[in-house]
């Protein structure tokens, strides 16, 4: 189901419709009720996954983001995103045949995360969306936190995984997912196994070992 269709909601951008085929067809093989997003912007994604999966049971998601923009926003705007976020889950909520709780963690993702763990919530999720800071350190160090919230046998997500801030053939790694997601994965290959035939924009692993 692609929330951008939906009467009422206010979306500025498709960054998120591209991966609709691919989440359709992937997530439910994991039969989630708990997500992680890290990352939610106006709450395409999160508007997403109410719309999809609180249908046969209720669902968990929890959202974090600072809603300052990062260093490829215009943070002026950054307000309106978050107004926007707001109406957009609450349309979400109010449509589902099931329970949909969202928790808003409205602070920056280590802290946000270290919260999580803190109180209990590791091995608790079964989706985790890494869709943060695109600057190599905060991936790097989203992707490491998350793996102790995520359950074994659960999906992580890496959106924008060839994304650079630069130019072709000027790009700084530090300005790159990929560097950062790549090597998170190299590290940790033994107990995460990335799933074949998805788009090269997202990266999909699945957790195998804790």
């Amino acid at each position: 189901m692609d929330a951008s269709n939906s009467a009422g909601y206010e979306f500025t951008n498709d960054w998120f419709g591209q991966n609709i085929p691919i989440w359709d067809q992937l997530i439910p093989r994991f039969s989630p009720t708990k997500f992680l997003e890290i990352g939610s912007y106006e709450g395409r994604s999160t508007c997403y996954l109410i719309e999809k999966f609180a249908v046969q049971a209720p669902i968990d998601i929890h959202c974090i983001d600072t809603w300052e923009g990062g260093v490829e926003h215009d943070k002026s705007t950054m307000s309106d995103v978050e107004r926007r976020f707001d109406k957009n889950i609450a349309l979400a909520q109010a449509g589902t045949k099931q329970p949909a709780l969202v928790t808003k963690h409205k602070k920056f993702s280590n802290l946000a995360l270290a919260d999580l763990i803190a109180a209990g919530k590791s091995l608790n999720f079964d989706v985790v969306y890494v869709d943060g800071s695109h600057q190599a350190p905060d991936v790097l160090t989203d992707c490491v936190m998350s793996f102790q919230l995520l359950r074994a046998g659960g999906l992580m997500i890496f959106d924008d995984y060839i994304w650079t801030m630069e130019a072709m053939g000027k790009q700084d790694a530090f300005n790159m997912p990929k560097p950062a997601i790549d090597a998170f994965l190299n590290i940790f290959q033994r107990k995460m196994q990335i799933v074949r035939g998805a788009p090269v924009y997202q990266l999909y692993a699945a957790k195998v070992g804790a």
